[in-house]
């Protein structure tokens, strides 16, 4: 596979410094002024309105081919206030004594999210620093990298040049070329440089300097098209930004402090978007990495969605609320009506952004069923629901009878119980790399709804296997200590959004709640089964699960 990426020099550099007036959120622009009669499209410059020409980088994306790929929600909020609040709590829970030298920042660069105090010390930068988050990996083959850098991917940024971008900068020799004339590799845009970092084992490194970047993109990228995704039960929303990168938006349906509904079925619940991306913090917190990069951010949705899509469809459902704010729904299975339309303040809308995949035609993924997946009915229940035995035939059935499969379901289940999402019906993996390869957590937007109930039946599959990676249950071992307190390193992890607070202290204490019930699963059972019948020992990054079927 050979593929020709046109893109334009130093995209990234360029993303940032170009039209200082249009960049990033727009947050901070008065839109009130263009609410009004805004059912006359402004006119627009070619290079102003248009999607990218026929030869940009939108092939080489993708977020899920699954038809009922999530949304989430929630609904605009004083955050300014309450991140002080936050920030004020976290502050009071580090020491404030010690040297000017001890006092560490958090990892990375913070300054694309919400300031995070840089005094004390840091937790989450001690975890990193743990010898639990530093084992390192197999040495890669090509055979185990989702590119091959050297032939699967070409960069030639000057294929396509945008006349208004040429030399901006003003010296045009500053271009990072190799000897060859190609771009190296370093100059990439974040998202590419993402996409090649995908291997066999994780979806991007511990500590990896792109991610940083990416998230500050996906916050702060000018937006140049949207367009609703297909497919699905709620509205989505595809962006296209200035350097070419995609992302997946779900606009915020529902406040912080709204629980889900008592009656309401776990398939017809909202999806919150400060669900995804607190869910991308889970993950990483508990070392899984699975989740793709999500950013939240703050959409002007006349400037950022309106005047910027070319889809019909979804311009065609913009009004103005009798309150006089912008509203829109677009069209979807579910909630996709005036009633329940998206209105912004005036014309501003919290929401989720997550970074894309590569494309399905460069780099396919595999669905699959899981095997734990609810009925979706009403009255009716699954197998698993009604047989106490359902994993001794799950542990005979192919690809679950050997390699990291069923533990890495395991390591599923115990994310989506700590976050209480029970919407977790598919799952995909990277066909390239077979059967031996993790899973990505896809569509996390029904969890955090619930933070008063523990919804016990998602830990069914940990409970009927008693099977779990060593090395997850030594890091969940570690984040019950005080000094690593899940909730904690969430809430400091999470600051550095800039929707932040995303989840209500109530929402934070669920997790340390929820935690000391899966240990407790996992020691009943190894009292029961003997702890080298539950434990795995992972070797070489893979581990054998394959058992007599006398074994549980």
């Amino acid at each position: 596979m050979h593929i020709m990426i046109d893109l334009l020099p130093k995209l990234e550099k360029r993303a940032a410094g170009a039209d200082s007036g249009d960049n990033g959120c727009q947050c901070a622009q008065h839109p009130g002024g263009e609410a009004q009669g805004w059912g006359k499209q402004r006119a627009r410059s070619a290079a102003e309105a248009g999607w990218p020409n026929k030869h940009t980088l939108r092939i080489l994306q993708d977020f899920s081919n699954e038809p009922s790929s999530n949304l989430t929600s929630h609904s605009l909020e004083k955050i300014t206030a309450a991140a002080g609040d936050r920030a004020e709590s976290f502050r009071r829970i580090r020491p404030s004594g010690g040297k000017a030298e001890d006092h560490k920042p958090l990892i990375g660069d913070a300054s694309w999210g919400r300031t995070v105090p840089a005094h004390g010390v840091s937790r989450l930068t001690a975890l990193f620093e743990h010898p639990l988050y530093k084992v390192d990996l197999p040495s890669f083959t090509n055979d185990d990298t989702l590119f091959n850098l050297n032939t699967d991917i070409r960069f030639y940024p000057k294929a396509t040049v945008n006349p208004g971008w040429h030399n901006e900068e003003g010296n045009e020799e500053e271009e990072e070329f190799s000897p060859t004339g190609e771009v190296m590799a370093e100059s990439y845009p974040n998202w590419l440089r993402f996409h090649i970092g995908i291997n066999r084992y994780e979806m991007y490194s511990r500590h990896s300097v792109v991610l940083d970047a990416l998230l500050k993109d996906l916050a702060s990228q000018r937006i140049t098209s949207v367009a609703m995704k297909s497919g699905g039960t709620q509205l989505k929303l595809i962006m296209t930004f200035q350097n070419y990168g995609q992302a997946l938006f779900k606009p915020m349906k529902q406040t912080r402090d709204q629980e889900t509904p008592p009656d309401f079925f776990y398939f017809s619940d909202f999806e919150r978007h400060n669900a995804e991306v607190a869910a991308f913090h889970l993950d990483r917190i508990l070392d899984f990495r699975r989740v793709p990069p999500v950013a939240g951010r703050l959409v002007n949705m006349t400037r950022e969605i309106r005047d910027v899509t070319r889809d019909k469809k979804l311009w065609r459902t913009f009004f103005i609320s009798p309150a006089n704010n912008v509203c829109f729904y677009g069209e979807c299975s579910y909630y996709c009506s005036t009633e329940h339309a998206l209105c912004g303040k005036p014309d501003q809308i919290e929401g989720s952004l997550a970074a894309f995949l590569p494309d399905l035609n460069l780099a396919k993924r595999k669905t699959w069923r899981n095997p734990w997946r609810r009925s979706y009915h009403k009255r009716k229940k699954a197998e698993w629901e009604v047989d106490p035995d359902y994993c001794d035939e799950v542990k005979q059935t192919p690809p679950y009878d050997r390699g990291t499969r069923l533990l890495d379901v395991m390591d599923m289940t115990i994310f989506d119980f700590l976050m209480g999402n029970m919407d977790r019906h598919h799952y995909e993996t990277f066909e390239k790399f077979g059967n031996d390869t993790f899973i990505i957590h896809l569509d996390n937007g029904r969890g955090f709804g619930k933070h008063s109930h523990d919804e016990l039946s998602i830990l069914v599959p940990l409970s009927q296997c008693c099977r779990v990676k060593k090395s997850t249950y030594v890091r969940l071992q570690l984040l019950a200590k005080e000094e690593f307190r899940l909730s904690i390193l969430m809430e400091e992890s999470l600051l550095r959004d800039r929707l932040s607070p995303v989840l209500l202290q109530r929402h934070l204490q669920a997790l340390d709640r929820r935690l000391r019930l899966v240990l407790q699963v996992l020691e009943g059972c190894v009292e029961k089964e003997g702890y080298a019948n539950v434990v795995e020992e992972e070797v070489g990054g893979d581990t054998a699960t394959h058992r007599t079927p006398g074994h549980r």
